[in-house]
């Protein structure tokens, strides 16, 4: 059951992405070509099935069109992984098994990739077809999910201040939090919202997506520091060349996936309210941060 939830989500997400993004042949190409490289390299689609998911537990029925905000997320995904990777962040040659995308086009063009995933991300979202004011409400999650206060662009920034330092635990909870945790919070809460979902439903998806969002770094710190590169698809052992503030670095790695374990404990609780409509989304979450270990 999981395994095909996971395919039909892969499936209706890379759908609208090919139809939402220009293709490769329209001008100008190089661009197009660029944005699709990226956006179709692979990947979970970790964002638009955790979307979707949360929209069919909140309708019952997988609401129509919710393939389109799914797509919107992983653009805006994929926009933050090609900045993140360029020679003045990460510095990676490796993403999703594939060389990245100023490796293959530049550093320049790759900037500008990022730049029109991004826009075309929030004109998608412009134009979904739910009512107005949950149009407007999704518009608003998503853009503090990627901003500077408390969100992905936020928590990149403390991620970088905090390189050849001594982290905190503070401080790295709230790198996680930000740069990881509030895209796949809004994600959920997104998909709620366009359901239809109640201010109680939103409060349970929201502090749902938190902690699965956490957990879901936490994991992959571990693996960067347990896997090869073929096994990640990207450069394995960067966070620890870097001297980046991670979990296995501060709490070693055995802590490390227990604090994982405990929130996805406490991530289920919050959705016990929903009951039997909860499972696939549970299901999900868990497999999700359970991935690779």
């Amino acid at each position: 059951m999981l395994q095909e939830t996971l395919d039909n989500g892969r499936t209706l997400a890379d759908a609208a992405l090919d139809k939402l993004i220009p293709l490769e042949t329209e001008h100008p190409v190089s661009i197009h070509k660029a944005m699709r490289h990226s956006v179709f390299a692979g990947g979970k689609r970790l964002r638009p099935l955790l979307c979707m998911e949360a929209g069919r537990m909140v309708a019952g029925s997988l609401p129509k069109k919710i393939e389109e905000l799914g797509a919107a997320l992983e653009m805006l995904h994929t926009y933050s992984l090609i900045h993140d990777d360029l020679p003045a962040l990460d510095n990676d040659d490796l993403r999703r098994g594939r060389p990245t995308c100023h490796k293959v086009f530049g550093d320049a063009l790759a900037i500008l990739a990022g730049d029109a995933l991004q826009t075309r991300a929030y004109e998608v979202l412009a134009k979904l077809e739910c009512p107005p004011e949950a149009r407007v409400q999704i518009i608003a999650e998503i853009a503090h999910g990627t901003g500077t206060i408390d969100g992905m662009i936020g928590g990149q920034v403390v991620d970088l201040e905090a390189e050849q330092t001594q982290p905190t635990a503070e401080m790295l909870e709230y790198i996680h939090r930000a740069k990881t945790a509030a895209l796949i919070t809004a994600s959920l809460v997104s998909g709620g919202l366009y359901a239809g979902a109640k201010d109680s439903e939103v409060r349970k998806l929201r502090a749902f997506g938190q902690s699965i969002g956490l957990a879901f770094q936490i994991v992959d710190d571990v693996l960067d520091v347990t896997q090869t590169s073929e096994q990640l698809g990207k450069t394995a052992g960067k966070d620890t060349a870097a001297h980046k503030a991670t979990y296995p670095a501060l709490f070693g790695i055995d802590e490390s996936e227990r604090k994982a374990e405990a929130l996805v404990t406490a991530a289920f609780s919050e959705l016990d309210s929903f009951g039997d409509r909860a499972a696939t989304l549970k299901d999900l979450a868990r497999y999700l941060v359970e991935r690779k270990k």
